[in-house]
């Protein structure tokens, strides 16, 4: 495997935005000429953090399905919008530079969000056509336009009554209502919004559901496909659901919850 990590240089970035890349290697023998999927990973953390448990570990899990990965950690406050869209826009940049390096199917590069996280995959999935952002990272548009958008447990809208404050405070500091409504993503779907894997808990406190449901139904109207799977019990943040990203006293392991992964590859596979 290919380990590589590379400084991440967007407007407004601090010293520490990096995307580390793991990449599979393709054995001469019997895979030669092998191009393989690749899912840029965005670990949540309510953009005042990236976390450890949403990033590395699930990292393993992706690359043991046989997917390359990278995960960004991008700028958080005191940083402000646009800054961690734009780096997860140079991400994917990146990946395109280095496609042929890493056997990457050009074709085939997802993004992956957890809770505030999934809030910047999901701004990407909504504003990847948008001059602000193409513009800003030096492509064409369509070279930023992921094959997928993969959710878990996103924050998506900026409604008080459904909203994570915290991330948006984060993210945008003393910002108008108005901006936080251009930032609430159900309100910015279109066609132009590629295909979504979510999965949400019914009793996440922190983030509600209806994140989730308010992001599927907007795409449902405009007839872009989603796979949805709303899981019974489970708190926010669960990662994994189990052993390997839990606190020590085992309180985030949720056997319920442990399927998502699976259901994701199942996911991957149909995708055309």
């Amino acid at each position: 495997m290919i380990y590589e990590t590379i400084s991440i240089q967007a407007e407004g970035s601090l010293e520490y935005a990096r995307l580390h890349a793991y990449i599979l290697d393709s054995a001469p023998s019997y895979q030669e000429g092998l191009v393989r999927p690749m899912i840029l990973l965005c670990p949540g953390g309510g953009y005042e953090h990236t976390s450890d448990r949403e990033a590395e570990p699930v990292a393993m899990q992706l690359l043991a399905q046989g997917y390359h990965v990278g995960i960004l950690r991008y700028s958080v406050a005191p940083a402000r919008f646009p800054t961690a869209l734009l780096e997860l826009a140079q991400a994917m940049k990146i990946v395109h530079e280095h496609a042929g390096e890493w056997h990457v199917n050009r074709k085939k590069i997802y993004v992956m969000g957890f809770s505030a996280g999934g809030h910047l995959a999901a701004s990407l999935g909504a504003f990847w056509n948008q001059e602000m952002v193409y513009a800003k990272t030096g492509v064409q548009a369509e070279l930023l336009k992921p094959a997928g958008v993969i959710l878990c447990y996103p924050v998506i809208t900026a409604e008080k009554e459904y909203a994570h404050e915290g991330s948006f405070k984060n993210l945008l500091g003393n910002a108008s209502e108005e901006l936080k409504k251009q930032l609430s993503i159900e309100k910015q779907v279109g066609t132009q919004f590629p295909s979504c894997f979510i999965w949400h808990t019914y009793t996440d406190k922190t983030v509600p559901v209806e994140n989730s449901l308010l992001l599927f139904l907007a795409l449902r109207k405009v007839g872009v496909n989603a796979e949805m799977h709303i899981y019974q019990e489970g708190e926010h943040g669960l990662s994994l659901g189990n052993a390997s990203t839990s606190k020590k006293d085992g309180g985030q392991i949720c056997r319920a919850v442990q399927s998502w992964i699976e259901l994701l590859k199942v996911w991957m596979e149909n995708q055309v």
